[in-house]
């Protein structure tokens, strides 16, 4: 598989508290990784190096390089907007745009993307409602407000609002930690469903979650990468004492 991202010597600060240190690993392409750890380990800063949100915070600074295709996306020529296009997120608590319309909601970024034509954002609006595996359920109201759906369909809507601009990598911070199971299995399959067309990496307390939907897992521990490896080989046979540990609840 060939390497979709590449982290290297990637440093994350809020202030003076360092939150990453000096991660290095590789993503692939069209594949899942999963990124575990115990709450405060860095897993949420890294996910935001990963298309220069962290930078956003108040008093927040990065250093290292994460490659996109080969691109550090931290050189200067790199315009900050244009990688969150390719590398669209979705966040843990579903966070649809509350006063417009379901349509509305998916059909936003791609007017800000430039597209202007109504047939062609329906078409784009539709099959990225589709692929979030969304569309029948809310076909027959696509104009009703976002904010009447359940959680699990606002976090379905959300990815759907994210596949729509066309990303080539998508992020998503525990996107079903405030979610029924069933929710969480409709999300769970929905990962495995796009990932032929997407890169993913997905933060996760579930460990389960973990080994279900993921091809690779870094572990993280303290702001520091302590393992990184194809998932079975994670959960089976772990290489490090302190993953081994944490994966079978002795700590975390």
């Amino acid at each position: 598989m060939a390497k979709k991202l590449i982290i290297e010597h990637l440093n994350a600060w809020f202030g003076n508290v360092q939150a990453l240190k000096d991660i290095n690993l590789d993503i692939e392409e069209n594949g899942v990784t999963a990124v575990i750890g115990p709450s405060g380990c860095g897993k949420t800063t890294f996910v935001r190096c990963l298309n220069r949100i962290h930078e956003v915070v108040d008093n927040a600074k990065v250093n290292g390089s994460v490659l996109l295709d080969g691109e550090n996306i931290y050189s200067n020529t790199m315009d900050p907007v244009l990688v969150r296009r390719r590398i669209g997120m979705v966040f843990q608590k579903p966070n649809p745009f509350p006063s417009m319309s379901i349509f509305e909601n998916v059909a936003a970024g791609i007017r800000l993307n430039g597209s202007k034509k109504k047939n062609e954002i329906a078409d784009r609006v539709e099959k990225s409602i589709k692929m979030s595996a969304l569309w029948d359920e809310v076909k027959d109201k696509l104009y009703k407000s976002a904010t009447a759906l359940s959680g699990g369909q606002q976090q379905r809507l959300c990815i759907a609002r994210t596949i729509a601009i066309e990303p080539e990598v998508i992020l998503m911070d525990e996107p079903a930690s405030a979610l029924d199971p069933i929710s969480t299995a409709r999300i769970e399959e929905l990962i495995q469903q796009i990932k032929e067309r997407y890169t993913i990496v997905i933060v996760t307390h579930n460990m389960q979650q973990a080994a279900r939907v993921s091809d690779y897992t870094g572990f993280f521990l303290l702001g520091e990468l302590i393992e990184f490896n194809k998932t079975s080989d994670i959960f089976t046979n772990p290489k490090d004492k302190k993953t081994e540990d944490y994966i079978t609840g002795r700590f975390g």
